[in-house]
């Protein structure tokens, strides 16, 4: 785990204030908690200087007070580095990776539609995954909501539309 462990001393020592929040969790997979102000800077750091040249995906959470998204990050060796940033459920705002990786596009309209997410800076586009007409508010992976509130919303099963 050598290569593993090169990596979060890179990081490490360009970004200290982390320094304890790296984790090597097995061969090839490293997990690192970032603060929400600091995380676009490492975030690129990442991608560009370290080579982890590909968006696997982002993950989102609902951690109760907090939204949590993970950027899952790899390199053409096979490595992933997880890079995970919260942010308030109350002001979920975060910045867009698409000027890194325009692909990323997608899964910031899924943390947008799902989590009910804020993305700065995320180009227009169709909703996704869920329907045009459905319900502004309803936030189906938030661990508050219950499909009842699509009821309460006026939205029943027959009022979906595939976009």
């Amino acid at each position: 785990m050598a290569n593993e462990e090169t990596i979060r001393r890179e990081l490490a020592t360009k970004f200290p204030f982390m320094a304890e929040k790296i984790v090597v969790k097995r061969e090839r997979r490293i997990f690192a908690d970032v603060p929400s102000d600091r995380f676009m800077e490492v975030f690129e750091h990442a991608a560009v200087a370290m080579g982890f040249s590909h968006l696997c995906t982002i993950t989102g959470l609902d951690e109760g007070e907090n939204l949590a998204f993970m950027y899952h990050l790899a390199r053409p060796d096979g490595t992933i580095l997880n890079l995970k940033t919260a942010v308030p459920k109350a002001k979920p705002v975060i910045k867009t990776i698409t000027g890194i990786f325009p692909g990323g596009a997608l899964y910031e309209r899924e943390v947008v539609d799902l989590l009910g997410a804020e993305v700065e800076g995320l180009p227009p586009g169709f909703r996704y995954p869920l329907p045009d007409n459905w319900p502004a508010g309803q936030f189906p992976l938030r661990k508050d909501w219950k499909p009842e509130m699509l009821d309460e919303a006026g939205f029943s099963k027959g009022d979906i539309k595939d976009g």
